[in-house]
């Protein structure tokens, strides 16, 4: 049976209404190993792997998304717009910004500023604000309460380069109450936004830039561990 994509090699009605997405396909792998009930690998195209299982008894998949606003844009645009999905949950990481926000914890990303131009293909007459989806919001957030886990929400910065070559940039996100920098959020945002569709980020903070923070291997797989069980919670309820 021909697929409706070039990157994907799933058939419609393998992947689920919602699915889970983090930067690294091998974490999708961890994921669906270690959470989803005997899960199927629906895709290996570009090594992007994506899973189908059952948690709690409902259909849930897992994706890799691969780096920076175009990839995300590429994956998420297809699975809302060719396979039906519903809901998509980034789950990644991200460098601590402010002062209140330390490695391990974990970020809710209600909006993401961004230098990105992705969005210009919407002609939007004027600033596009890159928005989470309240209903998902508001469950990750009760879902990090009743699992004891520290969840800041509130906005993150979407960065289309790596290494900054701006040394003042870090400042500005700070001044301006940016929590954490990442690359990817804006452009799920945008993309649920202009689909009519649903989407979160929840984020890790592996690394503090001004305090210099990072995590070990081992905090690291514990922290992000958190962040999943909240992603896989909310998940779960938007199924209902």
């Amino acid at each position: 049976m021909a697929t409706p994509s070039a990157c994907n090699e799933a058939n419609p009605g393998e992947i689920a209404k919602a699915v889970l997405m983090p930067g690294d396909p091998l974490r999708a792998k961890f994921v669906a190993e270690h959470y989803l009930e005997n899960p199927v690998c629906f895709n290996t195209v570009r090594n992007m792997l994506g899973y189908t299982g059952t948690y709690k008894g409902r259909k849930l998949s897992v994706m890799g998304h691969g780096m920076g606003v175009p990839s995300i844009g590429l994956y998420t645009y297809e699975l809302y717009q060719f396979y039906g999905v519903d809901s998509i949950i980034r789950i990644g990481s991200a460098g601590g910004v402010a002062d209140s926000v330390h490695v391990r914890d974990v970020v809710i990303a209600l909006g993401a500023s961004t230098n990105s131009h992705f969005a210009d293909q919407y002609r939007f007459p004027g600033q596009l604000c890159a928005t989470a989806d309240y209903g998902l919001l508001r469950s990750a957030a009760a879902a990090a309460d009743r699992l004891g886990v520290k969840a800041d929400v509130g906005q993150v910065f979407t960065a289309d380069q790596f290494y900054n070559d701006n040394e003042e940039a870090g400042q500005m996100y700070r001044r301006f109450g940016i929590l954490a920098l990442e690359m990817e959020t804006a452009g799920l945002y945008w993309t649920a936004q202009r689909l009519g569709k649903r989407a979160l980020s929840i984020l890790t903070i592996s690394d503090h830039i001004f305090t210099g923070e990072s995590l070990s291997p081992q905090d690291r797989q514990d922290s992000f561990r958190e962040m999943m069980e909240i992603a896989l919670e909310t998940a779960w309820k938007s199924l209902d």
